[in-house]
């Protein structure tokens, strides 16, 4: 199985009227981890995206989750071994909840699936993807 590695990505804490009319770098990977919440990768260079909607908004530089990317049918095994709640169907889409026992956030695409989970909890999380 891969290595889960460090994510470099900007937290935005916003109104969430903001985070709608954010102008996202079409480049980045943009999670919205709740309605007042959006996390950036790679992290952002202009932070006036945000601002320029909510001048109230925090944003910070994260570095707290590391990620891996599978292939969906890779993925789709582990998830069916470790994963006690239902996969949204749709793709592209947002998913998170404990997988494996560990908080963790799923991007899914239609051929590959990205895992985040915090990095104290990454060691952990890659030997139970072993199993």
């Amino acid at each position: 199985m891969p290595e889960l590695k460090r994510i470099a990505a900007t937290r935005i804490v916003a109104n969430p009227n903001a985070l709608d009319s954010a102008d996202v770098p079409q480049s980045s990977l943009a999670l919205r981890f709740a309605a007042d919440e959006l996390f950036i990768t790679p992290p952002l260079q202009d932070e006036n995206i945000i601002l320029a909607h909510d001048p109230h908004a925090i944003l910070v530089r994260e570095g707290g989750f590391a990620g891996t990317w599978l292939p969906a049918d890779k993925a789709a095994e582990f998830l069916a071994r470790n994963c006690e709640w239902e996969i949204p169907n749709g793709r592209p889409t947002f998913a998170q909840g404990a997988v494996a026992d560990i908080p963790t956030k799923l991007w899914l695409e239609e051929d590959q699936i990205l895992f985040i989970v915090p990095a104290p909890y990454a060691h952990d999380f890659a030997e139970r993807m072993k199993d």
